[in-house]
């Protein structure tokens, strides 16, 4: 079963789908998978070892720009989104049934971050994020988090979803990249504003070798915006925006 504060899922909404499938599908491996909802066009990313682990979709008119979204499981969607707007959030869309799915709601937080929460209507637990100790190709394995103000993240988060911040990595006049961590896992890190960077969340990808999905990057009309930069324990990340402008992260070692 699915941990209260777990991330279970991740959703880019653009404006290209088909585009966008075949970018991700040269640049991670992944393959493409019709879900099956009645009425709607969402599209599944599964991993090389067949999990499925992020979904895709057209992003509604009124949307400002193409991004990926991360889910997180909560207990009580009702009550966690409630608490999510009285601690300085937005509810974007409201707690919400999907027959078949669960229930789940669109909110940002006080800095303006989306994210869904959501109580899956199956206990069995998800496989989409794998953290970086049990890396596997083509799954999620860190969730970065950039705010203007980083104690005061950290803090709501914590406050929400039970997370506990513990250890981080000095970046200089930078100020420190703080980890968090859910249970007994490391889910990622939050940062303050970094030159060039954008608040929100941002997700890393595992690839089996960083320089040639780097290469595909390129090749297939994204743009690579830094690194690849070596990281603790000797792999590599890069972040990246695909051919419609929307960031997001590789990890991985170099072949």
């Amino acid at each position: 079963m699915n941990r209260h504060g777990d991330f279970i899922w991740y959703e880019l909404l653009t404006r290209d789908i088909d585009a966008a499938a075949t970018f991700y599908a040269d640049v991670i491996g992944w393959t493409l998978q019709d879900s099956g909802t009645p009425g709607i066009d969402y599209r599944l990313f599964v991993a090389p070892d067949g999990q499925p682990v992020a979904g895709l979709m057209a992003m509604p008119d009124a949307m400002p720009a193409p991004t990926w979204l991360g889910y997180v499981a909560v207990d009580d969607v009702d009550a966690a989104a409630a608490d999510f707007v009285g601690a300085g959030g937005t509810q974007h869309m409201p707690p919400t049934t999907m027959p078949g799915v669960g229930r789940m709601a669109m909110l940002t937080d006080p800095h303006h971050a989306p994210l869904y929460l959501m109580r899956g209507e199956r206990d069995a637990a998800s496989t989409s994020f794998c953290g970086s100790e049990n890396a596997t190709p083509g799954h999620v394995v860190w969730n970065e988090l950039t705010a203007p103000d980083q104690a005061a993240a950290i803090a709501f988060y914590a406050d929400r979803f039970g997370w506990r911040q513990e250890g981080g990595m000095p970046m200089g006049p930078l100020g420190e990249y703080k980890f968090l961590h859910s249970g007994d896992t490391c889910i990622g890190a939050a940062m303050g504003m970094v030159p060039g960077g954008q608040p929100g969340w941002q997700y890393y990808v595992h690839v089996t070798d960083i320089d040639a999905a780097t290469d595909r990057i390129t090749a297939g009309g994204g743009q690579v915006l830094q690194g690849p930069d070596e990281i603790p324990g000797g792999s590599f990340s890069v972040v990246a925006s695909d051919p419609m402008g929307t960031r997001f992260g590789l990890v991985g070692p170099r072949a």
